[in-house]
């Protein structure tokens, strides 16, 4: 029920929605380019992880949470000219790009196109879609001049000097020709295709552009787009394949479907809102799921009354044991959960401290449920101002046959602030900073500083230094 509250939502709806266009820009490019069997194996460990996170196999999701980066990062490197096809189709989804044709230049190029086939002579010639193809396209020829019959068939003439590259026909002008083309790295033509054949399907495989190709062996026609091979008869049925591209490429990048075309794109989108409803599904469930944590967080003990001071001993940490949706517990850290004590209406003497949910600051979905120990035995003292004696703290013997004839401290006492405890607790005196005597050679006067107690405060904000002087004598 929780599940179908957080389906219904718009946010959840837009999350889905992304999702699923996401996968399905995706599965359009893999579907041209031909790498299935490499997703197919990401689909599969994918599944093995929903399964494992569903059932809560501890030694799987700890495998895939340990190699989960590197994955990431071998996934971007194997895909990286899958996703780089996402993103351009993402960022040409309003661009029309109109190209300004002459009237009969499709068929001018296709009745070309079949006099070199009668002639065995091959050819291959470059429609450029939405996409930009100059990435793609090395060396060759600047052109920039207006079809022509005599000057198509001049340019894959045997004795031409690009007459093995491809010519590049846009915006109703052969701009290039003598250009080579990107080889297909997939496995979708036969061995016995030559070399044409082969750069054709590689630039049909990296774009939208729509490649024409004259078999020199053959005498035959083919037409390639979208990483498919289509053999073609005739004259008209290449005009057809052109005006058509040039017609969808002229079109915005996303467009209505009617009739056979929006069942066709309904078959395909359908796919991918039921993986991306399964995978937010998945994710939703193993996130919501209620666990249970114990963390070991620290003690801050604030707000102590000015006239008292905290003595004796306390604890440091306590142990806490939490329920909550796994989102929830995983986001949380020990220094997130410190346990705040407010002894601002302490009063003097031994008392107890329950632990509550008011001593955290847990998210609204996580519970309390245990605490150890659940309550913090604490023994507060009344601050009082008292003079105390300073006891200069001598290291090591004197060197040779020195000894000390007399210790001088001025002053001898100070007044501090201190816990009125008595008894075996009562703080007698104070030390200064070590002074080690094995570097004595004579009498000496040095100044030190004071080394009290946490509980010993000064009255002023800093002790004083105090001025120690030990007079030493040769032994007799």
């Amino acid at each position: 029920m929780v599940i179908l509250k957080e389906l219904l939502t718009w946010r959840s709806a837009v999350d889905i929605l992304l999702i699923a266009a996401g996968l399905f820009f995706l599965y359009r490019t893999l579907l041209r380019l031909g790498t299935w069997a490499i997703f197919t194996g990401v689909l599969l460990a994918t599944a093995v992880f929903f399964v494992a996170n569903f059932l809560d196999l501890k030694g799987i999701e700890w495998i895939y949470s340990n190699l989960s980066h590197v994955a990431l990062i071998a996934l971007i490197v194997i895909f990286q000219p899958e996703l780089r096809k996402i993103f351009e189709r993402a960022a040409s989804v309003t661009r029309q790009d109109v190209q300004q044709k002459e009237d009969g230049l499709a068929g001018l190029v296709s009745q070309s196109l079949f006099m070199l086939a009668e002639q065995k002579r091959g050819a291959i010639v470059v429609f450029p879609g939405r996409e930009s193809v100059g990435e793609w396209l090395s060396g060759g020829f600047r052109l920039d001049a207006k079809p022509s019959l005599p000057l198509i068939m001049s340019i894959f003439d045997p004795n031409s000097p690009g007459h093995d590259g491809a010519l590049i026909v846009h915006n109703g002008l052969f701009t290039r020709f003598g250009v080579r083309l990107p080889v297909s790295e997939s496995q979708r033509l036969a061995e016995d295709f030559g070399t044409r054949h082969h750069a054709a399907m590689g630039l049909a495989e990296r774009t939208d552009a729509l490649t024409a190709v004259v078999s020199e062996e053959r005498g035959k026609v083919s037409i390639f787009r979208d990483g498919e091979i289509t053999p073609v008869d005739n004259p008209a049925a290449v005009e057809a394949a052109v005006l058509t591209h040039w017609r969808e490429t002229a079109a915005p990048a996303i467009e209505i479907p009617t009739g056979r075309r929006w069942w066709a794109a309904a078959l395909q989108l359908l796919p991918s809102f039921i993986v991306a409803g399964l995978f937010w599904l998945s994710l939703t469930v193993s996130q919501g799921e209620v666990l249970e944590k114990v963390f070991t967080v620290p003690v801050e003990y604030t707000l102590t009354a000015p006239d008292l001071v905290l003595v004796g001993d306390k604890d440091n940490e306590i142990r806490i044991h939490l329920a909550g949706p796994r989102t929830s517990l995983d986001g949380l850290s020990p220094a997130q959960l410190s346990v705040k004590i407010d002894l601002s209406n302490a009063v003097p003497g031994k008392q107890s401290f329950y632990i509550t949910d008011e001593n955290l600051r847990l998210p609204k979905s996580v519970t309390l449920l245990d605490v150890v120990p659940s309550s913090l035995e604490l023994t507060l003292a009344e601050i009082v101002k008292r003079e105390i004696a300073i006891k200069p703290q001598l290291v090591g013997r004197l060197p040779g046959k020195l000894e000390i004839l007399t210790v001088t401290v001025k002053p001898d006492k100070l007044t501090a602030l201190l816990p009125a405890t008595g008894g075996k607790d009562q703080v007698s005196s104070i030390t200064t900073t070590p002074i080690y005597l094995e570097n004595f050679r004579e009498t000496t006067t040095l100044f030190c500083k004071i080394i009290a107690p946490p509980a010993v405060q000064p009255v002023d904000k800093r002790w004083p230094d105090v001025e120690v002087t030990i007079e030493v004598r040769s032994k007799k």
